[in-house]
């Protein structure tokens, strides 16, 4: 995987939506064997070993300073998946694959990738190039989509 591919991607991820503009996102790309070894050993979901993984994090602090309490506890949670999305569609556009992982343990990530205090992983997105590319899962609309009011269970 080239410099290049990770730049789209961590450019992509950037220009991402972040509730009320406050990008408190950060982004950690793990390409060493060693270091992505030690992930795996904290993160039972992580598939691999991949290539690389970018770790999807959040500065809270900063997200509590432009956006109070609502910025903190969830507008980091929803910025950090719509960074992940935006890494994934990149990411597929160059013909690679990713998996996007939230099982690992925070404090061990947390100690990997040596963050600072106040930023936390969020998710972790596994990219390499992908050895089959199975068929999507279905998906339904009855039961799910509703016009003007909900009608469902």
């Amino acid at each position: 995987m080239s410099s290049a591919d990770i730049g789209r991607l961590i450019e992509a991820a950037i220009w991402a939506p972040s509730g009320g503009n406050a990008q408190s996102w950060r982004f950690v790309v793990v390409q060493e064997e060693r270091s992505i070894r030690r992930l795996r050993m904290v993160s039972p979901g992580l598939p691999g070993p991949p290539p690389c993984v970018i770790a999807v994090c959040q500065n809270g602090e900063l997200a509590e300073q432009r956006g109070a309490r609502l910025g903190r506890e969830k507008l980091t949670l929803f910025d950090a998946a719509m960074a992940a999305q935006n890494i994934m569609l990149a990411a597929h556009a160059v013909g690679l694959g990713t998996c996007v992982v939230a099982s690992f343990h925070a404090g061990g990530v947390k100690d990997v990738l040596k963050l600072p205090p106040g930023v936390e992983p969020v998710l972790l997105v596994a990219v390499g190039r992908p050895a089959e590319v199975p068929s999507p899962p279905s998906r339904r609309r009855e039961g799910v989509v509703f016009d003007e009011t909900y009608r469902g269970h």
